[in-house]
């Protein structure tokens, strides 16, 4: 996979837990001192597209800590990202961070927890090293992280007031997925920042796909999915990770951008899940094997590792059936990087 040793990779895991940490304490610090003044936003897309002081302020504190660590490596930052000219996808085979100082903005501002640093380093364009802090979650904070590599492992930790605790491994053989799924399956998606209403905008699909994955068998056309619940967490960072650590079954996105998703597909990847596109490629056949999502193609179809089922199908093969179950009842979604 790299052309780092597995010794290299642990160093780069820590260094990336140390720096959440930093980041995590300056983020709880910051909300008590909103006790006193209130947090204050600019918008960058529109009104549910946030930017505060904090999310530049962790960037900078995360980049420094790195490239102090890495100064040859290739860093990408949202905020950084956000503020430049260039928009392509930035993503090349070397060494290279991608970082969202605060992926759940919105929740920070209303105090809402499920807001998350999100840490992830890229290998060949391949996420290999994740870790995802939240801060907020757990008496310190609550931290999930993996290396992508045979002899590494994927873990979580909640931290105490004495500063990290021993990490428990994520790696413990995952339950078959239901035989029916997408019927029984808890499903994470969000209606993410572009909310322009017409009928063919990707709200009203994004809305028409939750229903359909809700909605009873044979319901809505036969795109009835019958799922056991539609969760929203306004992270999609946190979707991703709860996919990766079993607490979920699926996770539907599209509009986000890598940074929302490198460091949780490094610690999915680790635990035995997939990603894919949201929109099934073009001309793909039934019997083809599905390909992994394009980091920077703003769609993400995230099913979690499982082992074996009683029907005696791997868990490659009832990944895969239910990324096709899930594409029959959902649309095609148009999200594009600005040019």
């Amino acid at each position: 996979m790299s052309d780092f040793s597995i010794s290299e990779l642990q160093k780069l895991h820590d260094v990336a837990r140390t720096v959440a940490r930093l980041a995590g304490n300056y983020m709880r610090e910051d909300q008590l001192r909103r006790r006193q003044t209130p947090l204050a936003t600019r918008e960058k897309l529109n009104s549910v597209d946030l930017v505060t002081a904090a999310d530049e302020t962790v960037e900078k504190m995360i980049k420094d800590s790195i490239l102090k660590e890495y100064p040859d490596h290739a860093f990408i930052g949202e905020e950084s990202y956000s503020a430049g000219e260039e928009k392509r996808f930035l993503l090349k085979d070397g060494p290279t961070w991608i970082i969202d100082p605060i992926d759940g903005t919105v929740n920070m501002v209303h105090m809402f927890p499920m807001t998350a640093i999100s840490i992830g380093f890229c290998l060949k364009s391949i996420p290999t090293v994740g870790v995802v802090f939240a801060p907020f979650l757990g008496g310190q904070g609550t931290m999930y992280s993996a290396i992508h590599h045979p002899e590494g492992g994927a873990w979580f930790e909640e931290l105490g007031p004495d500063g990290p605790t021993t990490p428990l491994p994520l790696t413990s053989p995952p339950p078959p997925l239901p035989l029916d799924a997408p019927k029984g399956c808890l499903f994470f998606g969000e209606y993410g920042k572009d909310r322009r209403d017409h009928p063919q905008s990707n709200l009203t699909k994004k809305a028409a796909n939750f229903v359909n994955m809700a909605t009873e068998i044979g319901g809505r056309g036969s795109k009835g999915g019958m799922v056991h619940g539609i969760r929203s967490l306004g992270s999609s960072t946190m979707d991703m990770v709860y996919v990766a650590s079993g607490q979920g079954d699926i996770m539907f996105e599209a509009g986000c951008w890598e940074w929302d998703v490198c460091a949780g597909i490094a610690i999915l990847l680790q635990t035995g899940g997939i990603v894919v596109d949201s929109n099934p490629p073009l001309n793909l056949k039934d019997s083809d094997p599905i390909p992994m999502a394009n980091l920077g193609g703003r769609r993400y179809l995230a099913i979690r590792g499982c082992s074996e089922d009683s029907t005696g199908r791997s868990p490659r093969m009832q990944q895969e059936a239910l990324v096709r179950e899930v594409w029959k009842r959902t649309e095609r979604l148009d999200y594009q990087r600005p040019v």
